[in-house]
Parts: structure tokens; C-alpha cells; sequence
């Protein structure tokens, strides 16, 4: 008799451990479900930030085409936070949006601003949308020299150069512009100008007329783009997320999916950031041609009502 009670008293134990077991391990997924439910339960939309000037397209691009890939990525949203940058990496970003929108939404939320070059990458999504107070347009080209031939003359330096050609070595710091060479460089400047006009009435299909009037370089206000067409809602981030998931036929909640940044090691990171240091110092004499924005930038605007 008591053996067969300690055998009673043996099962029911492993019963009571197995229940516990069995209860620990329900209540643990279901936390662990009800924190991350929204990421195995609901749809996705992957989002990008560009933030800062526009320097390399690598990163923005390599990013739209993983998320464009992703099966589970039902839209994306281009978070943009930038004055502009250099011209090509704009270009390659907006061919990636442009290739993207037809097969997933696109919808860029503005931040404080998105111009020049910042607004060049928005032009093609699917839909623009930023806040009234944004900082936008700067439709526009920018070329810049940095002349010391005064400084060269008083010090007593002075800088030979040989060439092959008139205007090799045009934009030299050494001296001034010749009238020709002011020619040359505004030609330049128009070609690189009426590509940018070219894009936004390919991207936001307005009337060139209407693009050209407009392109001269000046800022607007988020809700001045948007009654000249250049922005089709004003809202915050939150809205832009409304309506990319209203695009993208996302029924309840959905979850944000932020692109991975790229990790540096300690030295590789010291390394690149002295090398984009080295090569800004050494390029700085030079004639840089930007699609950017020469104002504040989006971190020291200061306002109030």
C-alpha cells in the first residue's frame, strides 16, 4: 500500500512539473508573441532613411533593391532628412525609386528638409508627403570655386602648371575664371539643371512649363510645395504610414522594418571617416557640382510661432 501511494505521489509529481513546465513555457511565448506579435502577425513595410547630405547612393540603393526583393515587404517609405548632395548618387537613387514604384509603393515622408538633391530622390515615389514646415524644392544646380590667387600673390607663391589643353585645368585655385571658361561651366551647369526639371516632370508628371518656372533655386515651405504640386499630402511620418499601407492594401496594424545599417569595426570606421575627410580637404579647391541645398541644414533650423 504505501508503495503503491508513493507511486501515486511520483506521478502526480511529474504531472505538476510538466504542467508547470508546460505553463512557463506558454506564458513565456505568449509575452514574447504579444511584444513581437505585430511582426509575425502583420504585414510589413520596410523603411529607409536618408539623412544628411547625399554623398554615396550605395547604401540607398543596395537597400531599395533588398526591400524590393523581400517578399514579406509589402511598401516602402523613404524617410528623407537632407539638403542634397553630389549629383550622380542622387541620379542612382531616383532610377532605384523609379524602378521600385511599380513594384511596391513607394511614399516619402519629408523631414525638416528635403531639398535639392533631397528632393530630386522623392520626385518619382508613389506619393510625397511632408510637413507644412518642411524645407523643400531648391530646384537647382550649384557649382562653387575656391580662389586664392590673391592670397598666392601676397605671400609670394607662385603655381606652374602644365597642361594639354586651354581649359585643362579649369577651375584651378590659382587664378580666376577666364570669360570662356564661365561659358563652358554655365553650359554645364544648364545641362545638369535641365536634367533635374526633366526628372521632376517624369516623376510628379507636372507640365514642363510649369517646372521651369520654378526651378531658379528658391526653398519653398511644405505646404507651398504642395499647392505647386511638388507634394501631394501634408502630414507627419505617422501619415506618411497611413497611406502606405492604404497603397499597399494593408488592413489593421503593420510593422515598421528599418533598413540595417552598415557596422564598422572600431579601425574601419576611423579609416573611413579620415579617407571622406582626406578627400573632402583635397577637393575642396576644386569645382564641386551639386544638386544641394547651401543653407542651414535641417538640424539647426530654429523657429517659432
Amino acid at each position: 500500500m504505501p508503495s503503491k501511494r508513493r507511486s501515486i505521489l511520483t506521478v502526480l509529481t511529474i504531472i505538476v512539473l510538466v504542467a508547470l513546465i508546460l505553463g512557463s513555457t506558454m506564458v513565456i511565448a505568449v509575452k514574447s508573441l504579444s511584444s513581437s506579435s505585430t511582426t509575425f502577425f502583420s504585414e510589413k513595410i520596410g523603411v529607409i532613411p536618408v539623412q544628411g547630405t547625399i554623398s554615396s547612393e550605395q547604401t540607398i540603393t543596395s537597400q531599395l533593391v533588398d526591400f524590393r526583393k523581400d517578399a514579406s515587404i509589402k511598401a516602402i517609405v523613404l524617410k528623407i532628412n537632407s539638403p542634397g548632395g553630389a549629383i550622380a548618387p542622387s541620379q542612382e537613387i531616383y532610377r532605384e525609386v523609379e524602378k521600385t514604384v511599380p513594384v511596391k509603393k513607394v511614399v516619402v515622408s519629408m523631414g525638416s528638409v528635403a531639398a535639392s538633391g533631397g528632393y530630386y530622390i522623392a520626385a518619382p515615389a508613389s506619393r510625397i508627403v511632408a510637413n507644412p514646415g518642411t524645407i523643400t524644392g531648391s530646384i537647382g544646380v550649384i557649382m562653387e570655386f575656391l580662389c586664392i590667387e590673391d592670397l598666392l600673390n601676397k605671400i609670394g607663391v607662385d603655381l606652374e602648371i602644365l597642361k594639354s589643353g586651354e581649359f585643362k585645368d579649369i577651375g584651378s585655385p590659382d587664378r580666376k575664371l577666364t570669360e570662356r571658361e564661365r561659358e563652358i561651366l554655365n553650359t554645364l551647369i544648364a545641362e545638369m539643371r535641365k536634367q533635374f526639371v526633366e526628372a521632376i516632370v517624369r516623376g510628379r508628371g507636372l507640365p514642363r512649363h510649369h517646372v521651369e518656372s520654378i526651378a531658379d533655386g528658391r526653398i519653398f515651405s511644405g505646404a507651398r510645395a504642395k499647392e505647386l504640386g511638388l507634394v501631394d499630402v501634408l502630414g507627419n511620418f505617422q501619415d506618411a504610414v497611413d497611406i502606405t499601407k492604404e497603397l499597399a492594401g494593408i488592413k489593421g496594424e503593420a510593422t515598421l522594418i528599418y533598413a540595417e545599417k552598415s557596422r564598422l569595426g572600431l579601425f574601419e570606421f576611423l579609416v573611413e571617416r579620415g579617407t571622406r575627410l582626406l578627400a573632402a580637404l583635397l577637393d575642396y579647391p576644386k569645382g564641386r557640382i551639386a544638386y544641394r541645398w547651401d543653407g542651414v541644414s535641417g538640424q539647426d533650423i530654429r523657429g517659432s510661432y
